[in-house]
């Protein structure tokens, strides 16, 4: 069962990232604010959960959320400031986005820049753990997952549309077969 808040106030932002392991896209963030009876079924880290619930909950979670919003950091900006940096960068850019200021950010992981005029926690494991970061695990990744099937129309031979950019056999053998594309990571060890 998860936990509806760390706080227990009612404008605590859940904040997680999406593609941070990929060699290819940008790296997606979501900050989430829920109402304290949001609950719906098999909310959960995104990890754990497969793609048909991942898009059955993200019209549920927009639906019902106080706010929510999503931040992005593109792969330049990733090659630039590094992959943990421009995780916080999207995590930034969310909260930045969201309509209602939160009271309180509550971070997936063990590290988060602080943003001035925001207290924050974070949980390693968090996704698992609470409300508001599982629905924001969800968007990021649904979000993500998007992003990466256009993607995949442009340059079909990496099988996005499948891998959305990990690190599988046959996408690495597609970068040895067809080189890095314009959207591959290239500070990333792609081979």
């Amino acid at each position: 069962m998860l936990l509806a808040t760390y706080t227990g106030h009612a404008l605590e932002a859940g904040l997680d990232e999406a593609g941070r392991g990929c060699l290819a896209g940008p790296v997606f963030a979501a900050a989430v604010i829920l109402p304290h009876d949001f609950n719906p079924r098999f909310l959960n880290d995104s990890k754990q959960l497969t793609a048909k619930r991942r898009e059955a909950l993200r019209p549920i979670i927009c639906a019902e959320a106080v706010a929510w919003a999503v931040g992005q950091a593109t792969v330049e900006e990733i090659g630039r400031i590094n992959i943990a940096q421009a995780s916080y960068l999207a995590m930034h850019r969310a909260v930045a986005a969201l309509a209602i200021p939160p009271a309180h950010l509550l971070v997936d992981g063990n590290r988060f820049p602080p943003l001035p005029g925001f207290t924050h926690t974070c949980v390693v494991g968090g996704d698992g753990l609470y409300r508001s970061i599982a629905a924001a695990s969800v968007l990021a990744k649904t979000f993500r997952d998007e992003q990466m099937q256009t993607l995949a129309a442009a340059f079909p031979a990496y099988g996005w549309e499948q891998n959305a950019g990990y690190p599988t056999q046959s996408h690495r053998a597609a970068i040895r077969a067809h080189g890095p594309s314009p959207h591959h990571r290239m500070g990333f060890r792609l081979l």
